[in-house]
C-alpha cells in the first residue's frame, strides 16, 4: 500500500463502518495527522474517548456545505471519500436527499480537493450503480460520472481521482449479517427476501485492501473492483445458523421495493475498458472525444462479446466455505465469545 508516512488523511463519513476500521488500519502508519469529517457528533466523540490520539482530528461539518468542506481540506495529502446516504429505502422515500448527498456533495469533496492541490481522491461506490433499479444505485451512477467527468479536464500532475466499487461489506452498518445475528439472539426467525437472491461479500479488510490498491495504482477516472465471491442469501442465513447452533426458523419475506435478485459489479461495456491486475480489475474511464460528430458517420466497431459480472455468475460459496469466511470476522468471534460467557 502507499505510504503514508508525514501524510494527512481526511475521511469522509469517518464515523461510519468504513471510516472506523480505516482509522484503526492506518494508526501504526506513522501518519502526520487524520482527519475524521462527519456529522455525527455523538460518534465522533465515542470515537475521540476510544482512540486518544492527539493526532486524529475531528471536525464537524456536511459534504453538502462547501465551506465545512474547505475548511477540513487545506493541508491535506489524500482524501477518502466515504460519506454517503447508504440505505436503499431511505434513499427510495428521499431520493432529493440521496441526490444532495452522493452526488452535489462528492462534487464539493472533488472541487475543494482540486483547489487545495489534494495529491489523490479515492471516492467508494457500491454495485449497485451498475444498472442501477434504485435511487441509491442511480446517484451513486451519477457519483462515478461526475469523478470521471471531472477527471477529464485535470491537468496531469495534479490531483488524481479514482474510485472502488464494491458489494455488501460484511457488518457495515445496516447491511444484513447483523440483523441476523440479532434475530438469532432474539430466538426470533431469521427475516429472508429470497432464498435464491445472491450477493457479493466482501470483509472490511478486503474492502481496505481495495482501496489501498486504488491509492497506490489509480490513474484519472479509474474504477476498481475486487475479484470477490458471492452468496444465496438464504445460504448465508443457514451458516450463521449454523455457526450459533440456532433453531431459528428462515422466514421469507420477498423481494423489497428497489431490490434486485441479483448485483452486477461490472457491465459488459465496461469489461471491453478493464484490465485484469490479480485479485483486482481496474476499469477505465470512456475517454472517447466528446465531440459526437465523428460518430455520426462511424461508430465503435468493438463487438460485446462477454457477459455481466455479476453475482449470479460468479464464484459462488457454499454453506460450509460462508461459515469459515464468517468464523475469521473479529464480529463472529466476538459474538461467539459473548454466547460462551
Amino acid at each position: 500500500m502507499t505510504d503514508f508516512k508525514r501524510k494527512t488523511i481526511l475521511i469522509t463519513g469517518g464515523t461510519g463502518s468504513f471510516g472506523g476500521y480505516f482509522v484503526n488500519y492506518l494508526l501504526n502508519k506513522n501518519f502526520k495527522e487524520i482527519r475524521v469529517f462527519s456529522r455525527d457528533e455523538l460518534k465522533q466523540e465515542e470515537m475521540r474517548l476510544r482512540l486518544k490520539n492527539s493526532a486524529i482530528k475531528f471536525y464537524i461539518g456536511d459534504v453538502r456545505d462547501r465551506d465545512s468542506v474547505d475548511d477540513v481540506m487545506a493541508g491535506v495529502d489524500y482524501v477518502f471519500h466515504a460519506a454517503a446516504l447508504k440505505q436503499v429505502p431511505t434513499c427510495e422515500f428521499f431520493p432529493m436527499q440521496a441526490t444532495q448527498t452522493n452526488v452535489i456533495g462528492s462534487q464539493n469533496i472533488i472541487n475543494s480537493a482540486i483547489s487545495h492541490e489534494v495529491s489523490k481522491v479515492i471516492s467508494l461506490s457500491t454495485d449497485k450503480a451498475v444498472y442501477p433499479v434504485n435511487a441509491l444505485g442511480i446517484t451513486k451512477a451519477l457519483m462515478e460520472k461526475v469523478v470521471q467527468s471531472t477527471s477529464r479536464k485535470i491537468s496531469q500532475g495534479k490531483t488524481i481521482l479514482s474510485l472502488v466499487r464494491y458489494g455488501n461489506v460484511l457488518f457495515s452498518r445496516g447491511s444484513v449479517i447483523p440483523l441476523f445475528l440479532q434475530q438469532i439472539r432474539e430466538k426470533k426467525p431469521i427475516t429472508v427476501t429470497e432464498l435464491e437472491m445472491t450477493r457479493f461479500l466482501l470483509p472490511l479488510k478486503e474492502a481496505i485492501q481495495l482501496v489501498g490498491f486504488a491509492l497506490k495504482n489509480g490513474r484519472q477516472g479509474d474504477i476498481f473492483v475486487c475479484n470477490a465471491p458471492s452468496a444465496n442469501i438464504g445460504d448465508l442465513a443457514q451458516a450463521l445458523k449454523n455457526i450459533f447452533s440456532s433453531d431459528s426458523e428462515i422466514k421469507i419475506m420477498g423481494i423489497r421495493h428497489g431490490e434486485k435478485l441479483h448485483e452486477t459489479l461490472v457491465s459488459k461495456e465496461e469489461l471491453l475498458r478493464s484490465e485484469d491486475m490479480g485479485d483486482y480489475l481496474r476499469l477505465s474511464m470512456d475517454d472517447r472525444d466528446l465531440n459526437y460528430n465523428k460518430y455520426l458517420s462511424e461508430g465503435d466497431k468493438k463487438v460485446i462479446q462477454t457477459e455481466d459480472y455479476t453475482s449470479q455468475n460468479t464464484t459462488r460459496l457454499t454453506i460450509p466455505e460462508i461459515e469459515k469466511m464468517l468464523l475469521a470476522q473479529p464480529e463472529i468471534i466476538d459474538e461467539l465469545k459473548n454466547q460462551e460467557t
